[in-house]
C-alpha cells in the first residue's frame, strides 16, 4: 500500500542553522525503516546560507521554487542537485527570495559543520 503525506497541509517545522542561528524550515515526508533513507521538503529564507559542511550520507536537491546557491553555483526551479558522501558544501537561499527544494538522502542524514 502506498504511503501518502498532504505535504501542503503539513505545517512547516522550524529548524536552526547550528553554526550561525539562522532559520530554515523541513516537512518531513518519509523515512525508510530499512535503510534510513529520508525524503523532506525544505525551505531557506531569503538571505540564509547552510555554512560550510560535510554529511556522511549523500543528498539530492530538487528545486521547486527560488534559487539555490551553492559552493559549486547557482540553480533554478527544476535543476537537481547531488551531493556525494563526504563532500564540502554550502548551500541555500539568494538574498531576494526563499528557496524550497526536495532533499533526498541515500541513508541517514547526519551534517558535521567545518
Amino acid at each position: 500500500m502506498p504511503i501518502v503525506v498532504d505535504a501542503a497541509n503539513q505545517p512547516w517545522e522550524p529548524r536552526t542553522i547550528a553554526p550561525t542561528g539562522a532559520p530554515a524550515f523541513r516537512k518531513n515526508l518519509y523515512t525508510d525503516p530499512d535503510t534510513g533513507m529520508e525524503v523532506r521538503l525544505v525551505k531557506y529564507p531569503a538571505g540564509t546560507m547552510n555554512p560550510t559542511h560535510t554529511h556522511p550520507c549523500a543528498h539530492g536537491m530538487y528545486i521547486l521554487e527560488g534559487t539555490l546557491v551553492t559552493n559549486a553555483g547557482s540553480y533554478g526551479p527544476g535543476a537537481f542537485v547531488w551531493f556525494p558522501e563526504g563532500e564540502t558544501m554550502a548551500h541555500g537561499a539568494t538574498a531576494e527570495t526563499d528557496v524550497v527544494v526536495v532533499f533526498i538522502t541515500n541513508k541517514p542524514f547526519e551534517i558535521h559543520y567545518q
